[in-house]
């Protein structure tokens, strides 16, 4: 409860001063004795019980009445919020590579949860998700629903198309997935491990297309300097992991990046990786308007009835009440 003119709320000190000087007089008078009783006190009726009850009832309308004049009014507060969002597309690289083991479990593991991770802290946007190898497909259209593009990466499989690297053919489709968005912002998070081998699209010329449409890309290459225990098959056709050399091409993740007027990035463990994330999530902000409304319930009504009340009682005991008791 809030009062609109709370500087009436000073009139209450006068309460304590009335009851104060009543305190004061009534001590003052002498108790009254009857000969006949030998000089003791008449016996306490209920009229003598009831002697203070008008003015506790005065001095309580008293001060509920000053309530009333400070003006209580009830604050209820709304808001409203409106988010610009951003429309951004995951592009994964699910290529045999991904299943390297210098990352915790695996590479594709390991970018699948960050990325999930990523995507569920993006209020407001609507986040796709396209995955490459040796060909390229859309693994999760636009969507807001935050909880169906985690479901959707987490389905991801190395070895479900052919294996490669088509960079091209990754970036392509994800400008594809946003060629009709009507975002402000529309971005691309693009993911490899290698070297672009496959695909019928050159990387710098699908740049050059999400530049033209005005698509960012962030390019992250992923796997640790030197050398990596990469999977291959044994003799015997069993699937083992032996160390080969981590081959990203960076010079051209780098000129993709700048092209579009995006970053680059290079991620050679778990802890650097999200880290990447953290700073694309810092740098991709989504505008969000809170507009607040607070309104107000005037009170003073029924703390003037209260007082009316009271006065009410007063009058009743004191003139009525009092009167009739001997």
């Amino acid at each position: 409860m809030q009062f609109q003119n709370p500087d009436i709320l000073y009139l209450l000190v006068v309460i304590p001063l009335i009851i104060a000087y009543y305190i004061f007089v009534s001590r003052r008078r002498a108790a009254m004795r009857v000969s006949t009783l030998g000089g003791e006190r008449m016996p306490r009726t209920l009229r003598y019980w009831l002697r203070d009850l008008p003015m506790v009832l005065r001095l309580s309308a008293l001060a509920v009445l000053i309530v009333a004049l400070a003006r209580p009014v009830e604050a209820h507060s709304s808001s409203e919020s409106s988010t610009e969002g951003i429309d951004i597309v995951l592009a994964m690289d699910i290529s045999g590579s991904m299943l390297a083991k210098d990352f915790e479990p695996d590479r594709i593991t390991a970018s699948k949860h960050l990325a999930s991770e990523f995507a569920a802290e993006r209020i407001g946007d609507r986040i796709s998700v396209v995955a490459f190898a040796g060909e390229a497909f859309t693994q999760c259209p636009l969507t807001s629903d935050k909880a169906s593009v985690g479901t959707m990466l987490s389905r991801l499989r190395s070895g479900v198309v052919d294996d490669g690297t088509a960079i091209g053919n990754g970036l392509a489709t994800a400008i594809n997935r946003l060629r009709e968005s009507g975002a402000k912002s529309k971005v691309v998070v693009l993911l490899t491990d290698g070297v672009n081998n496959r695909g019928q699209i050159s990387p710098i010329m699908a740049a050059e297309i999400a530049r033209d449409m005005g698509i960012k890309v962030y390019t992250i290459g992923v796997g640790t300097k030197g050398q990596a225990p990469m999977p291959a098959v044994d003799m015997f056709g069993n699937q083992t992991y032996v160390m080969a050399d981590v081959e990203i091409d960076e010079e051209l993740l780098r000129k993709i990046a700048n092209t579009t007027g995006g970053e680059y990035f290079r991620a050679v463990d778990n802890e650097a990786l999200k880290q990447i994330y953290s700073q694309i999530d810092e740098m991709e902000k989504s505008e969000v308007q809170i507009t607040h409304y607070t309104s107000y319930e005037e009170l003073y009504l029924g703390w003037l009835l209260l007082g009316l009340l009271l006065l009410v009682a007063e009058f009743i005991v004191e003139r009525i009440v009092l009167n009739r008791i001997p």
